[in-house]
């Protein structure tokens, strides 16, 4: 033991000199396949399958954060252009507000895998669609000229059915056109117009998405002049 601890110390430097340079021997003859190394990326969170009766009304977070562990030579071209992070909403319920993220909702670049996913849960908040028929309203802007003034408007056709989240297809709420500038009308004249819905999460249940405003425009006439002549 004695002859051990003597060898040990004796000439102590060179041989820490010589492990360290076998390490780094040994470090560089490694294939890159087998050295590893971890990066975390921010990725898109994009929801997919959504069953048709439902609304998201409270959306996930846009983005998660990712550790993604990969071979030293791959890791550099792992990036958020390949990496994608997609939820499945097949069995949504509108009971259930916490959905889980794991690995296995990730795709990755061939030999990478998912180290962490951060969140480990995202709140959505969903509810049941809902269909209604709203009247469309036409907006006026501008004055007619002198002289002139409008009997009657007609819409064609004068409602719109809509969809959306059961608490946002109220039947009391009306559809917008665009605005219409009647200042430079100077008789009955036919415009389109597109509708503008009163909700954001609301969309057109039926395919039209403009309708014409028929605009009818009449003379006012001057009353009757009562003056006698002047017989002087």
């Amino acid at each position: 033991m004695k002859r051990f601890r003597r060898w040990l110390v004796k000439n102590w430097g060179l041989k820490l000199l010589a492990v360290a340079l076998a390490l780094i021997v040994w470090l560089s003859l490694i294939p890159e396949e087998r050295t590893f190394s971890e990066k975390t990326l921010t990725v898109p969170l994009e929801t997919h399958n959504l069953p048709a009766d439902l609304e998201i009304v409270e959306r996930p977070p846009a983005a998660i954060d990712l550790t993604v562990r990969a071979p030293r030579r791959l890791i550099d071209q792992i990036t958020p252009s390949n990496v994608f992070a997609k939820l499945n909403l097949t069995n949504a319920t509108i009971a259930q507000a916490e959905h889980p993220l794991n690995d296995s909702m990730i795709s990755l670049p061939a030999g990478a895998t998912v180290v962490k996913v951060y969140p480990n849960k995202v709140r959505i908040k969903l509810e049941q669609t809902e269909e209604a028929v709203l009247e469309i309203v036409p907006e006026l802007i501008g004055e007619l000229q002198e002289g002139l003034r409008i009997d009657k408007i007609e819409v064609v056709p004068p409602s719109v059915a809509v969809k959306g989240p059961r608490n946002r297809t109220k039947t009391k709420d009306r559809v917008r056109t665009t605005p219409i500038d009647v200042s430079a009308f100077s008789q009955s004249s036919e415009v389109e117009a597109d509708l503008i819905l009163p909700h954001p999460e609301l969309r057109l249940a039926s395919s039209p998405s403009r309708v014409k405003v028929r605009i009818i425009i009449s003379v006012i006439e001057s009353p009757p002049d009562d003056r006698q002549p002047d017989e002087s």
